[in-house]
This record gives C-alpha cells, sequence and structure tokens, in this order.
C-alpha cells in the first residue's frame, strides 16, 4: 500500500497555500469594510444627535412663542 506521491503532497501544499493567502486577503477585506462601516456608523450617528439637537432647540423656540392659556 503506497501513500501519495511528492508531487501530489507537494501540489496540496500549493492548494492549501493559495486557499490561505486568498483567505488573508479576504480577511483583510473584510477587516478593512468593517472598520469603514464603523467609521460611518459613527458619522451618522452624531449627525442624528446633531438634528435631535437641533429639533428640540426649535421646539422649545417654539413653545416660547406660543402664548399659554
Amino acid at each position: 500500500m503506497s501513500g501519495p506521491s511528492i508531487a501530489e503532497l507537494e501540489h496540496k501544499i500549493d492548494r492549501l497555500a493559495a486557499v490561505g493567502a486568498r483567505l488573508k486577503a479576504e480577511n483583510e477585506m473584510l477587516r478593512e469594510r468593517e472598520a469603514s462601516l464603523a467609521r460611518e456608523r459613527s458619522q451618522l450617528l452624531e449627525k442624528n444627535e446633531r438634528a435631535r439637537a437641533k429639533i428640540e432647540s426649535m421646539i422649545a423656540r417654539l413653545k416660547a412663542l406660543a402664548p399659554e392659556s
């Protein structure tokens, strides 16, 4: 009973190395995407907070202008 030849083992190792390289590149791309989405989320949260503060300010001004009954 003979095992795989050295050429077959080399081929499998080459394939594994290629898969490893592809996964490493994909992982890096996903990490960059995650960081980008985190930055975008942070910016949107800040924008939302500014809008909320502006609306609250407008409501307060409108209440101050409204005659009390």
